[in-house]
């Protein structure tokens, strides 16, 4: 049996959950998956990390595949998920339908919590300013750690996690209470590619190809990612 060794962004977590097994099933093959956000990944592969996938943001990607760490014509767009909000079970949804009423909701939140270095979390950090209410929220500011950081508002250290949807929805303990409006919402595209130096490239490639079949396209919606536009 061969190892594909995967590394991934934590969006993808759940559909690999339910589609990992079925593909390892129906190829022999058995995947090795180990999750990060997309900027740590990007730097384990540029110091060398042994992979044969990576599924990370586009962006990161590119600049992989830009410095030969990534066949480029593997190279494949998977998904994209937007931001959204969730708060602790049970408690009062924040309206978070526009603009004014998302920032009247980060002002009445004793404590937002977002990722370190994740893609949501450095989005949301120039948000603030852009909204105009950085200093109002300094010292409200939780920084999570790797991976689904609406765990710490489950375990009432926070009151609020703002992140991609798709790593919002499978927390216990918390209710999602919607996207970002329309006009702040940032889009993620994950990608997957082969890494240059795979031993497996015609599996590593059939696994990609599993990823990107349509009738995968409902498993991706039920767990917050949607198909990328074209």
């Amino acid at each position: 049996m061969a190892d594909i060794k995967v590394l991934s962004t934590h969006a993808v977590e759940e559909v690999l959950r339910e589609l990992g097994p079925s593909f390892e099933c129906a190829s022999g093959a058995r995947l090795v998956i180990d999750y990060d956000p997309a900027n740590a990944l990007k730097r384990k592969i540029e110091d060398g990390a042994v992979l044969d996938v990576a599924i990370v943001t586009r962006p990161v990607i590119d600049a992989l595949a830009g410095r030969g760490k990534i066949d480029r014509d593997s190279c494949t767009d998977i998904g994209r998920s937007g931001l959204g909000i969730a708060v602790r079970k049970g408690a009062a949804r924040p309206d978070v339908v526009s603009t004014e009423a998302f920032k009247r909701a980060l002002l009445a939140a004793r404590s937002v919590v977002r990722s370190r270095e994740g893609t949501s979390g450095l989005y949301f950090e120039t948000l603030l300013t852009r909204l105009g209410i950085a200093s109002a929220m300094t010292g409200k500011i939780v920084l999570g750690g790797s991976g689904r950081i609406a765990e710490l508002v489950a375990r009432g250290e926070a009151d609020m996690a703002v992140q991609q949807i798709p790593e919002l929805l499978p927390v216990e303990g918390v209710d999602f209470a919607g996207p970002l409006p329309d006009e702040l919402q940032l889009y993620t595209v994950f990608s997957a590619g082969v890494s240059a130096g795979c031993k497996v490239k015609d599996m590593a490639m059939a696994f990609i190809d599993a990823l990107a079949a349509p009738d995968s396209s409902a498993l991706f919606k039920s767990k917050g990612l949607e198909r990328v536009p074209h």
